[in-house]
């Protein structure tokens, strides 16, 4: 990342700026009341939540720098709501989809009344997986002192509802699990599990992203694992990545979160095989959203590092235009309240579990122009996990300025821990 950046013909230090974002932020938000409620979330969290503002109190320079980023993100926002709203909306939300899932939506409730997460993410039995390894292709890294190799297996998934078994598994393609894996040839190594966003799988996009072979080079293995209806998982004929995920209902959201966390285990399970003893994971959006649901459910993990997370994808979508303005139609005309719709997904939302990493292995970073997965979620989840270390990053869902500070806190907050220790 440049040091700087030109604006109008003027030099703008992005490190002062990051400073001045980071600073205020957490003044803002340290000193102000929790906006995470008492259980059950979501009964307790305002309706009107999605209408939460999203501002600073930040100097004049500082705010237009935030601002014109998330100009972007309205933007990029609206566009991939009319994706939605055209290529999935319609088959999830068809009468009769909606009768299968309002028959379903019992089950998932009770689910989430129960607080457990082992009620509905159970441990895979892996002893009878068979983990195929191929080359990862022409784009791959290609480090001087290690391998990077494709794995991938057939997954044993089986939906936790019953209701679900002999339609989840038709989508074939999605019922065989891919990491890219990165390993130093005098492993085993630390391993740093990376989960990308929606629609944003390419493993070299993540590579990218994250400068993850700067990690690599400090010595830690990488792992960039697939989401379910992404990439290599997606169906030949998806119009886009993550198309499948929304288009099914939302029984079978349910359903594909949880196959997500399943699949995952099984990548850690297989490390573990391999004799490393110390896995943290990351991701970003819709990767920050499964990164901090694993931080309550896999207590194998050494660190969660959400990024630019989200935490109630209701929530979410109802500030997405035009997908919200069926939504709200169908919510108003179904006679179901904003709360009762967040309690039919709630069965996966990291605000529904007690974390299991302590405090001082949860690390959350943030955008401050970020209208994708907007600040409250980064700020609720925040909350949520006992105000832990916090990062806020001067950019939107995309462009995260300065970033290289943040990914260098991050490594910092590695060593604190002890995660570079073998």
């Amino acid at each position: 990342i440049r040091p700087y950046i030109n604006i109008n013909r003027g030099l703008i230090k992005m490190y002062d700026i990051a400073t001045t974002v980071s600073r205020v932020a957490n003044e803002t938000y340290s000193h102000s009341r929790r906006i995470m409620p008492e259980q059950p979330w979501w009964d307790n969290l305002e309706s009107s939540f999605h209408k939460f503002p999203d501002d600073f109190e930040l100097d004049l320079r500082t705010e237009l720098t935030v601002e014109s980023t998330a100009a972007g993100d309205y933007l990029l926002r609206t566009a991939g709501a009319g994706l939605l709203s055209s290529l999935a909306l319609p088959t999830s939300l068809s009468p009769g989809q909606l009768k299968k899932d309002l028959a379903n939506a019992d089950f998932y409730r009770r689910k989430a009344n129960t607080g457990d997460p082992e009620k509905f993410f159970k441990r895979p039995n892996s002893s009878k997986v068979v983990m195929e390894s191929s080359p990862a292709g022409y784009f791959r890294f290609k480090p001087d002192d290690g391998n990077c190799e494709l794995l991938n297996f057939e997954s044993p998934f089986k939906t936790v509802n019953p209701a679900l078994r002999d339609q989840y598994p038709k989508r074939k393609r999605n019922m065989r699990a891919y990491a890219q894996y990165w390993s130093h040839d005098d492993g085993p190594r630390p391993t740093i599990c990376v989960i990308h966003g929606f629609m944003a799988d390419p493993y070299w996009l993540n590579r990218r992203f994250f400068s993850l072979p700067w990690f690599y080079k400090q010595g830690y293995d990488i792992l960039l694992y697939t989401l379910p209806h992404h990439g290599r998982r997606q169906n030949r004929l998806s119009p886009f990545s993550g198309h499948g995920l929304f288009a099914g209902g939302i029984s079978h959201i349910n359903e594909s979160m949880a196959h997500a966390v399943h699949d995952f285990r099984i990548f850690v399970d297989y490390l573990e095989s391999r004799g490393v003893s110390n896995i943290g994971v990351t991701g970003i959006s819709l990767g920050g959203y499964t990164s901090s649901l694993l931080a309550a459910v896999e207590n194998r993990l050494q660190f969660a590092i959400p990024n630019v997370p989200v935490v109630s994808l209701l929530d979410l979508v109802l500030e997405w235009f035009p997908l919200n303005l069926p939504l709200k139609a169908l919510l108003k005309a179904s006679n179901t309240s904003i709360r009762e719709a967040r309690h039919m997904l709630a069965v996966h939302s990291p605000l529904t579990y007690e974390p299991l990493l302590p405090k001082e292995r949860r690390m959350v970073i943030a955008g401050a122009g970020d209208r994708l997965a907007p600040p409250k979620h980064a700020r609720l989840l925040w909350d949520h996990w006992g105000r832990c270390r916090i990062h806020w990053f001067p950019g939107n869902h995309l462009l995260h300025l300065d970033q290289g500070k943040y990914l260098k806190e991050m490594a910092a907050f590695m060593r604190e821990i002890g995660f570079d220790q073998a």
